[in-house]
């Protein structure tokens, strides 16, 4: 990483929005059982791997080579996709709008005996200059849980020419079909395809677009669509995230996607 992208963990913005500010409370409180539900199905081959169901960035190729490249993990969590990424000779930075996301990302770097930024703060505000990086990407994480007329301009802006961005998130088709009352997701048609924006709970919000909305989105901010991948569990797959049931569902239907853009 260039020195100017090098600044100590800074403290997230004073003037974050109602739903960052609802974000960051629920994962200050969930971050530890998180750790202890999950630590194991992100371990070790799977710490490189993409989505629910963990399908190994070998086998997608989204990133490409990565030595030598300057990168920034939006929503990072514990840090392993970046972890892993020191160990294969990028220059990583982790940023995570949770201090006790990133407490667990630093007990991790230590054990790997790999050192690299974290950053605290919001991925819809972030405190790096411009045309810091060569590619920033993000495995659900912030583009999850902020909103996308902020984070994609901001993307773009970290990015220098010709930069890749790749990020992984639910699918609107999930989103159609995710009964609120019941927290589960349905075989129909359940929330208007026109207009979303967003999901609520009592103490998480998830963002979402219709694909048009995406795409004139990608093309305002400076990027380019190179592809979308529409992943799907393999057989007999299980995942620590989704139940067999949900499982199920998206062997019929794209639960989540994973967007490649390049900065033009």
């Amino acid at each position: 990483m260039s020195e100017q992208t090098q600044p100590d963990n800074l403290q997230p913005d004073l003037l974050l929005s109602e739903h960052a500010r609802k974000n960051r409370a629920m994962w200050e409180a969930s971050s530890d059982s998180y750790e202890e539900r999950h630590a194991a199905s992100l371990t070790g081959q799977n710490a490189m791997a993409w989505g629910l169901w963990r399908v190994p960035e070998a086998e997608l190729r989204i990133l490409g080579e990565v030595a030598g490249k300057d990168m920034l993990e939006l929503g990072c969590g514990a840090a392993r996709w970046s972890i892993e990424l020191a160990r294969l000779g990028a220059r990583p930075v982790g940023l995570d709008l949770s201090s006790r996301q990133l407490r667990h990302a630093r007990r991790l770097m230590a054990e790997a005996g790999v050192d690299f930024p974290l950053i605290e703060a919001s991925a819809e505000s972030v405190p790096l200059p411009d045309a810091s990086f060569d590619t920033v990407f993000c495995d659900w994480g912030a583009m999850t849980f902020c909103d996308p007329q902020r984070t994609i301009p901001g993307a773009a802006r970290l990015l220098r020419p010709g930069g890749f961005f790749a990020f992984s998130t639910a699918t609107p088709i999930q989103f159609l079909c995710q009964d609120m009352a019941t927290d589960r997701l349905t075989d129909r048609l359940i929330n208007d395809y026109f207009g979303m924006t967003r999901l609520e709970w009592e103490d998480e919000v998830n963002f979402q677009l219709p694909y048009g909305e995406w795409i004139r989105l990608f093309r305002k901010s400076g990027f380019v669509v190179e592809d979308l991948i529409e992943t799907q569990p393999p057989e007999n797959a299980s995942s620590t995230y989704r139940d067999a049931n949900e499982t199920a569902w998206a062997r019929r239907w794209p639960m989540e996607n994973i967007w490649k853009l390049r900065k033009e």
